[in-house]
């Protein structure tokens, strides 16, 4: 008897990191769209911290989607601990690259990370039904 036929199938990596992976590459993706936006253009560089925003929650939704649809229940929770889990990474980066403490805004960008993690969640679980 092959021993290789009873060995169940595991997969490899979790919807939160597959979430991040997925978050990351849509905000790489969406940064370099609105630079060429940018240079190519007569709009103004005081419009950008609203494109970092909208950048940061559809990157999030995206991320959301795709960790809700990957863990199959619970959407709301998966999609809610990707965007605070990438909330931190960006504040560490801002604070290590920019020596940015945390503000007001700060706690701003957490909340529109959450809730927009937790809309791509519960929207991931639903696809995948």
């Amino acid at each position: 008897m092959n021993a290789m036929n009873k060995v169940s199938q595991v997969r490899i990596g979790s919807p939160l990191i597959r979430g991040l992976v997925y978050a990351f590459i849509a905000m790489g993706l969406a940064t370099l769209v609105t630079s060429f936006i940018l240079m190519l253009t007569d709009q103004k560089e005081e419009s950008l911290p609203s494109f970092a925003y909208i950048i940061h929650a559809g990157s999030l939704l995206i991320g959301g989607f795709v960790s809700g649809k990957r863990a199959k229940n619970k959407g709301w929770y998966h999609g809610g601990l990707l965007g605070v889990l990438y909330a931190v990474i960006i504040f560490i980066i801002a604070f290590l690259s920019f020596d940015q403490g945390i503000d007001l805004q700060s706690v701003k960008f957490l909340g529109t990370a959450f809730g927009s993690g937790v809309i791509g969640g519960i929207l991931g679980v639903n696809a995948s039904k």
